[in-house]
This record gives structure tokens, sequence and C-alpha cells, in this order.
């Protein structure tokens, strides 16, 4: 009988042993912080700037590259502008902000906002003339004339031709080249 005690008394204490390291290694792993992805970042961004009564959230663009959230779009006031601004950059995770958000009264937006997709339509249009940007991975965004090249392309040769064609493109005021190069493998 005392035999029996004293083996399971002892497994009783390997047991719990185990149970209680596996606690701890799961505890400190939980600790741990994990990496943030864009995906995640741009979401959760999205999903901040919707919540807030100061900003109109879908109204914003949101794209996030490596941790730097880029905020375009147009909101009522510079009030909005800036809270938009300060949400984003409390959320964790994120590294930096560009704000480029545009103050458009609601009385003028529609204009605005038509003669924007105008020039954008035109420029995506020029791009499927040249046969290096038509196969690129560009997005086309503009804000009251600012062209807003986004996306990645195989060379700088590319992201230049990218930049100069959309420059001459009527109604354009200037050209933000936010392109980046693929790294060689």
């Amino acid at each position: 009988m005392n035999i029996r005690y004293v083996l399971t008394l002892c497994t009783a204490l390997v047991i719990g042993g185990a149970v209680i390291t596996g606690s701890v290694t799961a505890a400190n792993k939980a600790t741990e912080k994990t990496p943030i992805n864009d995906t995640w970042l741009t979401a959760k961004t999205k999903i901040a700037l919707a919540a807030d009564g100061r900003v109109k959230g879908r109204q914003i663009d949101v794209e996030t590259t490596q941790g730097v959230v880029m905020l375009r779009g147009k909101v009522d006031s510079d009030a909005a502008k800036h809270a938009a601004g300060d949400i984003t950059k409390l959320i964790d995770g994120v590294k930096s902000v560009k704000n480029d958000l545009e103050v458009v009264a609601p009385s003028k937006r529609e204009a605005v906002e038509e003669k924007d997709e105008t020039i954008t339509a035109r420029v995506k249009e020029h791009f499927a003339k040249d046969a290096r940007l038509k196969k690129a991975d560009i997005a086309v965004q503009t804000n009251a004339g600012v062209v807003s090249l986004t996306g990645e392309v195989k060379d700088l040769m590319t992201s230049a031709d990218a930049s100069w064609t959309a420059w001459f493109v009527p109604g354009v005021k200037s050209v933000k080249n936010d392109l980046t190069v693929k790294e060689n493998a």
C-alpha cells in the first residue's frame, strides 16, 4: 500500500508540474507581441475612423505599407482631417501617418469629385497605352487635381515613367509618387 501511495503521489506531481510548465509557457507566448501586418492595420484604422463621430470614415481611403498608414479622400473640415490623423496615430502598430486628406466643403464636393474622377480615368487611359505601365500594378487616385500613384513596380524607370506620364494628363496639378520598387530575389 505504501508503494502504491508513493507512485500515485509521484505521478500526480509529474502531471501537475507538466501542466504548470505548459501554462507558464503559454502565458509567456501570449504576452509576446506578434508582428502586425498591413492588412490588419488598414482594417483597424477603417473601423476606428468609422466609429468616431468627428470623422465620416466612409469618405476616407486607407492604405498601409510597412506600418505607414496613408489617409486619402475628402473631409468636411480641418478638424475632421486632424481628428482622422490623431485617431490613426493611436492605433497599436502604426509607425507613422501620411495624412493626405483634402478639406472640401460639402456644397463643393460633387464638382471636385467629378473632376477628380475624370482625371483618374485619363491617367489610367494613358497608362493603358504604354506597354510597360500597362503591365505594372499601379493604383491611381486623384484629390483636387493631385494624382497619387501607389503600388509596386519592377524598376525605378517604370516608377519614373508613371510619374512623367501622369504629369502631362490635362487637369493634373501635381503627382505624388508613392510607388515602391520590387526587391530582386
